[in-house]
């Protein structure tokens, strides 16, 4: 979630999609999709729209990310050199990620205690005494980290400048791509399964996550992530919306036999091989679609694009906060989960703006 001297409309616009996506997902997940979460509405059965909703974005959201954050790395870390490089790393994303650990996630979960009438300030103090830390979603400022290391760890051992690719990759080489990359996943997920965390990661959702980042250094050169057309995307775009199809379909005739999450089993193998092909469609469609439609920004897009990743920090206590005022509502859950997932969309970007305000916060966030 780094950014250039020069902002990019289109990718600003791109980081905010999919910063709103995350909170739409984690608000989905209290309102009956499939995912772990600080809090949800036990009381609400599974809704397969917001299943299908949580399965398409876990597929591309995080994997963009990684792209995106892979492909403003080169640059930042030429313009730096790699002890300045790494010592922004840890400011921008190792700070974050220690206020999280120690004190967002304690109060997020005593926040969540509060359902069942625990009290909420002693409650974080509780879980403060306690110990009871976690990442939450700066997992993702953790595995930056690990990706910041091992890319100066690369470029000291290469002892040259960063390697590019002269342009998109080929469709074939997509498709060996995604079918090795399934297949990796499929292997992993054989050992680690979905839902499974080590180290506070989710190692059966990496494979893409590496080679999604990886695309990024080698596509930032020449900038080839700013030139996507719709004749490279289109084939994906189709294959997308076949796999978009397909897991449903796969869902209502496979009945039980066997697990997503991992294992010897059809829907395992298949879980695994739908997560790129589809993932890579939606990337490229997205990419083509921001460069000719949102090609220029305003005032209020790059306001939004500057408070992104501050949104992102702050809205497990936001959402958290709002699904409980709203846990009494007499409402269908998917209203429910319209209303609090788009009044917490705008109370975290609402908060980000707010700490963006305090002096040498900019620096960080």
């Amino acid at each position: 979630m780094s950014t250039r001297p020069e902002r990019n409309a289109a990718i600003d616009h791109i980081r905010v999609l999919l910063t709103i996506l995350v909170i739409l997902h984690h608000a989905a997940i209290v309102y009956g999709g499939s995912g772990s979460w600080y809090w949800k509405d036990e009381l609400i059965k599974p809704s397969r729209l917001l299943l299908l909703f949580n399965a398409v974005n876990q597929s591309y959201f995080m994997g963009f990310f990684f792209l995106l954050a892979g492909y403003f790395t080169p640059r930042s870390f030429d313009r730096k050199g790699a002890s300045s490089y790494l010592a922004d790393r840890f400011l921008r994303l190792g700070l974050p990620l220690l206020v999280y650990f120690f004190a967002v996630s304690p109060f997020t979960i005593a926040l969540s205690r509060t359902s069942g009438g625990h009290p909420l300030w002693p409650g974080w103090a509780d879980m403060i005494r306690a110990r009871v830390f976690e990442p939450g979603p700066l997992w993702f400022a953790e595995a930056l980290l690990l990706a910041a290391l091992a890319y100066a760890a690369w470029r000291a051992l290469s002892k040259g400048p960063s390697l590019a690719l002269a342009r998109l990759p080929s469709n074939r080489a997509m498709l060996v791509a995604a079918i090795a990359i399934g297949a990796v996943s499929f292997l992993v997920r054989l050992v680690v399964p979905v839902g499974v965390n080590v180290l506070w990661l989710q190692l059966a959702y990496f494979p893409p996550y590496v080679l999604l980042f990886i695309t990024g250094c080698l596509a930032a050169p020449h900038q080839l992530l700013e030139r996507v057309t719709f004749a490279e995307a289109r084939p994906w775009t189709i294959t997308s919306a076949v796999m978009f199809v397909l897991l449903p379909v796969v869902i209502l005739t496979n009945g039980d036999a066997g697990s997503f999450l991992g294992g010897w089993s059809f829907k395992a193998a298949f879980y695994a091989w739908w997560d790129p092909f589809i993932a890579w469609g939606i990337i490229l469609t997205m990419l083509w679609f921001f460069r000719t439609r949102c090609a220029s920004g305003s005032r209020f897009t790059f306001a939004l694009g500057r408070q992104a990743f501050g949104a992102f920090i702050v809205h497990p206590p936001v959402l958290v906060g709002l699904s409980l005022l709203a846990r009494t509502w007499t409402l269908p859950p998917l209203l429910k989960f319209g209303f609090v997932g788009a009044t917490a969309c705008v109370g975290s970007f609402a908060v980000a703006g707010l700490l963006l305000l305090i002096p040498g916060l900019r620096k960080i966030l």
